[in-house]
């Protein structure tokens, strides 16, 4: 997502570049902007934290570990394809869907627990 921030950032800045002769008032609407993107990405990562975290603490053992045993069964199918173990009418296109998903599902935790890990620091200042 902050790849798309960025892009989004760039051309944003670009336009008000073109539009706007005077630096600083051109400085300011992005920055202005920026504080905008930045506070709509927080949002979002706040919300996927906080459904993560209900479903964390939830009651049923299953509530709480649905997400780390669907990836690591996307995670033994990549292996077992490494190690020869498939089927042998699996394509290569669905074997690359599958490690697709593992790399999204590695990096949406990664980046979540980055985002949980960021937000407590903001708000305790």
């Amino acid at each position: 997502m902050i790849s798309a921030l960025t892009a989004i950032s760039n051309l944003i800045g670009k336009a008000i570049d073109k539009a706007f002769p005077d630096k600083t008032e051109a400085n300011r609407l992005k920055a202005q902007i920026d504080s905008q993107l930045i506070s709509m990405d927080l949002k979002e990562l706040e919300s996927a934290t906080s459904i993560i975290t209900a479903e964390a603490g939830g009651e049923s053992w299953l509530q709480r570990c649905w997400r780390p045993l669907t990836m690591l069964t996307f995670v033994g199918l990549v292996v077992a394809h490494w190690l020869g173990w498939t089927a042998p009418n699996l394509s290569e296109e669905q074997t690359l869907a599958l490690l697709e998903i593992v790399k999204i599902g590695l990096g949406g935790y990664v980046v979540g627990r980055s985002a949980e890990k960021a937000i407590k620091t903001w708000k305790q200042s």
